[in-house]
């Protein structure tokens, strides 16, 4: 782990830039499919307090609301909670969303029935934080729900090609360990009484295919456009070259779109009473 107070400052900095580069309420939208499915798998009760860490620009704040739920949703990217507030209105539902850290989260212990994060909160550098806050704001009896990329799935995959042209920042654990059972159990094994992890596949549908869903994530998605911007031409050509062969190698489609299914695990576990 980076020990040094300012290189974690700096990282974080660097973190919050990069989600905020790219249009992740854009990308979301081919991605919504599955984030419905995973809504539908948790069975969130109309009524309960959610908090949805690491939002986003509410892809699943926004449907718990609807179903009724009290949702507070945050997010570290300041852009991407403007544009969830912005949604939130036009629907006409009453949500709460804060800028902030899933590291340090600004609730009081024990605030809501259930602490959710698809595809978010994993990406916090200090994972053991994360999970400690999930667990401090979550009400005894409570839930903590999480969906994380595996590392063995196409989006691991994903990651482990990106990072051999642009290597991760040293001395953090890789997010997709959020993905792995023993890992998690692990972090929030002290503070579960229920714990069930279950790998499932996360639909990618696009109606384009694999050299237009490169540039698509290198326009929109942060951490692939800051991947491609660190780069030179020479060094961007090759990142995209590789990242167009693995779309093509895992496309189920054969129409000329892109079809595939990623693996990631579904982690549903109950607060110690």
């Amino acid at each position: 782990m980076i020990a040094n107070t300012a290189d974690m400052i700096a990282l974080k900095t660097r973190q919050k830039s990069m989600w905020m580069s790219g249009d992740y309420a854009k990308f979301a939208t081919y991605l919504l499919p599955g984030a419905m499915d995973f809504l539908t798998y948790s069975n969130i009760p109309a009524g309960a307090k959610v908090v949805d860490v690491a939002c986003g620009a509410g892809q699943t704040a926004i449907p718990m609301a609807r179903n009724g739920s009290t949702v507070t949703g945050l997010d570290l990217a300041g852009n991407l909670i403007e544009a969830a507030k912005k949604r939130a209105q036009t629907e006409g539902l009453q949500i709460q969303f804060d800028e902030g850290d899933a590291e340090n989260l600004p609730y009081d212990d024990a605030s809501f029935d259930v602490a959710f994060s698809l595809i978010g909160a994993m990406f916090a550098p200090q994972p053991q934080l994360v999970a400690d806050e999930l667990a401090r704001v979550c009400r005894p009896g409570g839930r903590i729900i999480m969906g994380n990329w595996t590392p063995s799935g196409f989006v691991g995959q994903m990651f482990k090609t990106m990072g051999k042209h642009v290597p991760p920042p040293q001395g953090v654990p890789a997010p997709t360990l959020w993905g792995d059972e023993t890992t998690v159990g692990e972090r929030l094994g002290d503070y579960v009484s229920d714990l069930k992890m279950t790998r499932r596949l996360y639909p990618f549908k696009y109606p384009f295919g694999a050299a237009e869903v490169v540039e698509f994530f290198r326009q929109y998605y942060g951490p692939t456009n800051r991947a491609f911007a660190t780069l030179d031409a020479d060094a961007q050509a090759a990142l995209r070259h590789d990242l167009e062969q693995l779309w093509s190698q895992h496309n189920q489609a054969t129409d000329g779109t892109m079809y595939l299914e990623s693996e990631y695990l579904d982690v549903q576990a109950v607060r110690h009473i």
